[in-house]
Formats: structure tokens, sequence, C-alpha cells
């Protein structure tokens, strides 16, 4: 079935979101639909799968309009959707999703046996093996993101949208996707893949559509080079490698010994971590998300209290102290989620620089905050890291996703640091942003700062990273090198023996 969009058009109040956006896909083509976020690339798929209402343009299939008010109209015309975030019940199985909203029944009972054979058929038709009979919450990311798109698939669909579906993934799991993708495809169904990945891109689509600022910039073909789809992207040349000299470690910052700490119901999150990290160098942690990272980098933060084990900052002993205490020690910190744990979005750009200095003399005195200090600090501050703002008092709720990050690397960076530790560092950032901030963190490393990184993106580890640390279920599979090959890195963190190398 042959795909049009029509001069799409999206606002939001004055924001133009999707500019006449033209778009075809061709049955049986995989067509990647690329941009930075905020590009309103998932605005325009929205707008497709009925969850948004244009303001002008149409949508066509086979050369026929069609009108998409709902999920439910787009999935009678054949339109499926796998989104960012899953859809699934996790305490229900996987025939139980399945058949959420078209249950069979026999009688007035419903017929549970007759989920479980579609799920085995689909299973089988595109490679998907899952059990129909798994509760959801027990499967890994990898599985559940088949079961979404097994659900999808299961209403014979003859469009497939991807919204990022590779970004809990390993390797090996990205891998399988694409294969499933291609069998997909080549039953003539057309898929519209969105991310903002260049791998990705290259590697699984027919054609490719960037956008940029809502509008449609170019559609090319696979072997474009990356660093022209880069350049289409952000509107300017991008360095896509980062620029860095090897590591000159100055002796250990950072010493963790035998770490285990336990979630609210009294299971193991992080189990008996010991690692030490140099001044000097850039310590990479890589596992798929809900591995026991954010809840190391919270014990080593002081916000959560390990039920064994010790954490040592330049010989200071801190286990047992409170966050207030870990930051005096030298430990900066860049959260996963910024909005949440990052900055006060209320709050101005010049205020959200000193959130956690404001008892500096530099900034106070008998308790009273110096206005006058503030605004100066931030206008150093704001040219220093090129922070995108109207003015210093703008709140900073209002800036782009990338300029938010820029304000907590500048205040966390701010004073002289034993440790940095950066949770999804460049989450949500486009390749414009994500060179700036990656320049930062190495930047911080050669002036002697012991710098542990916690991404789910693997080639922000192998750009960053000196050393590699892979966790699995709250434990260390193995400490590698940055030459370490990714299938191999992917096996690891999916929990196989990779051991350490010499790194």
């Amino acid at each position: 079935m042959r795909l049009e969009l029509r001069g799409l058009t999206k606002r939001f109040g004055s924001l133009l979101a999707n500019d006449r956006i033209d778009l075809a896909v061709a049955p049986g083509e995989i067509h990647c639909l690329l941009g930075e976020n905020g590009a309103g690339k998932s605005t325009l798929m929205n707008m497709l799968y009925g969850l948004l209402q244009p303001d002008a343009g149409e949508i066509l299939l086979d050369g026929r309009a069609l009108r998409v008010l709902s999920p439910g109209d787009a999935i009678a015309a054949g339109i499926g959707m796998v989104h960012q975030h899953f859809m699934l019940v996790p305490v229900f199985t996987v025939a139980e999703n399945l058949m959420l909203g078209r249950e069979p029944t026999k009688g007035f009972v419903l017929d549970r046996a007759a989920a479980r054979r579609r799920v085995r058929e689909l299973s089988e038709r595109y490679g998907l093996p899952v059990d129909p009979d798994a509760l959801v919450s027990r499967l890994s990311v990898g599985e559940q993101q088949r079961v979404e798109i097994l659900k999808a698939l299961s209403h014979e669909v003859s469009v497939l949208i991807l919204d990022e579906p590779t970004a809990v993934l390993t390797p090996q799991e990205i891998d399988e996707l694409m294969g499933v993708l291609r069998t997909i495809a080549s039953g003539g169904a057309s898929i519209i893949f969105i991310t903002h990945k260049l791998r990705e891109v290259t590697a699984i689509a027919d054609r490719i559509t960037v956008i940029r600022r809502g509008a449609v910039v170019a559609t090319v073909a696979p072997d474009t080079p990356e660093s022209e789809l880069a350049e289409l992207m952000v509107g300017r040349s991008v360095e896509l490698v980062v620029a860095k000299t090897p590591a000159a470690p100055r002796g250990p910052a950072l010493r963790v010994r035998e770490l285990t700490v336990v979630d609210a119901a009294g299971a193991v999150v992080v189990d008996d971590l010991t690692f030490d990290i140099d001044g000097g160098e850039i310590v990479g942690i890589a596992g798929v998300v809900g591995n026991g990272q954010s809840e190391l980098v919270h014990a080593l933060l002081g916000l959560r209290a390990p039920v064994r084990g010790s954490i040592a900052v330049r010989g200071r002993e801190l286990t047992g102290l409170g966050p207030r205490q870990h930051l005096a020690a030298g430990i900066g910190y860049v959260p996963e989620d910024r909005s949440h744990d990052g900055y006060i979005g209320s709050f101005s750009v010049a205020e959200n620089l000193v959130l956690d200095l404001v008892d500096r003399p530099e900034f106070s005195r008998r308790g009273i905050l110096s206005p006058t200090a503030v605004r100066r600090n931030a206008s150093r501050r704001v040219a220093e890291f090129d922070i995108r703002t109207q003015s210093v008092e703008e709140p900073v709720r209002s800036l782009s996703g990338g300029n938010q990050q820029k304000i907590v690397l500048a205040r966390e960076m701010s004073r002289p640091l034993a440790v940095l530790i950066a949770g999804q560092p460049t989450r949500g950032l486009d390749v414009g942003s994500i060179e700036f901030v990656h320049g930062r963190i190495v930047r911080e490393r050669d002036q002697g700062t012991a710098v542990l990184i916690v991404s789910s993106e693997l080639d922000e580890i192998y750009a960053l990273a000196d050393r590699i640390i892979v966790m699995y279920r709250g434990r260390i599979v193995g400490i590698v090198g940055p030459q370490t090959p990714r299938d191999r890195l992917g096996l690891m963190m999916a929990g196989g023996s990779g051991g350490d190398d010499d790194a």
C-alpha cells in the first residue's frame, strides 16, 4: 500500500511543529525519518496515527484521501505504530496484551487458547519468538519490544511506524530488529522508521527523509555520508568524532569496594561492585537501562545508603554520609533526568547556575544571596558554555533541551571537581549539542577529574570512555577497553561472559 502525506501542517499556538510536510512511502520500502529531537518527527507520525489532527494537508493511501480521527481509524486503514515508550500492561501475559480491545470469546468466556495460537502464528511468521503465557513484567526490554511489534502486526497492517525503536536495546537486539523489519518489508508492508541515530539509518533504510525545524530539507539515499546527514539535520557542519588524546591517569580519585544496594522491596539491585576510577580518565558504564546503573549512581551521591561496602573520594571515606558531604568532597553530578533532578524550571538561568553553590562566600554573606554576584556568574557561564538564552533572567523551562543541559554542565563544572558523574549526558540532545557536551566532558577529564559516564548509547560509550564497565542485573560482567568489538560488548550487556581484558 502506497502512503503519501501532502502538505501536512501542525501548529501548537505560535509554534509551527510541522510545515507543509510532503512524504511518500512505497510498498515494501523501509523509509527512515531522520531529525534532531524536537524536529517534528513524532508530531508528524502522531497525525498519521490519529493521535493528533493536522491543521492543513492530507493523508492518502493508494491515492485515496484518508481521514484519521483516532488510532482506531488508523488501525482500520491498516496503519500500526510501535511507540517509543511501550504501551503494554505489565501484569498481563503476552497473549492477553495482544487480545486487548478485541478479545476472542467462546460464548461469554474469553478464548485464551485462540489468543495463544494467534501469538504463536505471528511469532513464527515474522521470526519474533515470545512465550504467549509469559508475564510482560518478566520479559527483557528486547522481548517487550517484540510483543509491541507483534501487537501492531496482529492487525494485519500495511504501514508500520516505529518511533525510536532501538533506544533501550543491546546491539544484538538491534541487529535482530533490523532483520525482522526486512522480513516484514519483504512481505509488502511499508515501514516508517523514526530515529536520530545516523548509524541505524544507513544500515536499514531504502530512503531517508531529513526533517529540520518542522520542515523536510531533503530525501536522500542510504549511502549518503553520515557527515552530510548530520549537516542536513543541524544546518551546519558537525564533528562526529570526539577529539581526545589518550588518557593520562593521575592516581585513584574514586574507590568503590564491595558496594551492595537493595531496593525498597529488599531485592539486591547493586551486587558487590568493586572498581576504581583515576583522575584524568573517563570510565563508561555500559548496560541496558534497569540493570542497577541508576541505583549505583544514587549510592555514589549519598542519595541511597548501601547495605554493605565503601565509597571513598581521594582517600576520604564517604560511606554513610549524605549528599551534601558527597558534593563537598568534590563530586559533580549531571543527572539522567535533567528536568526532574537537574534544574528548577520556574527559576531563572542565573538562579539555576548557583543552585548548589548558594552557601559559597562569593554568592552570599550571612545567608543573604547577592543578586549582583549571581548575575555576574551567569553572564560568564552563558558565554563560556554557549547557552542560548534571551536573558539570564529567563526561566529555564523556556529553553531548549540542549541549553538546559548546558546549564546543568556549567553549574557542575564551575567548581573544582575530583569526580564528575554524568548520567545519560546527551539524552534527548541533537548532534550539535552532543558535540559540545562531549567536548566539555573530555576537557574536564584533561584537567585531572575522574569522570564516570552512564549511558545507554553505545556510540557515546565508545566515543568517550577510556575504560568500560559492563553491568548486568546489578553486577559487573567485565571491565574492558574501548577497542572491544560491539558484538562482544553487546553479549556482555545481555549477561554473557566477557571477562576483564587488559583495560
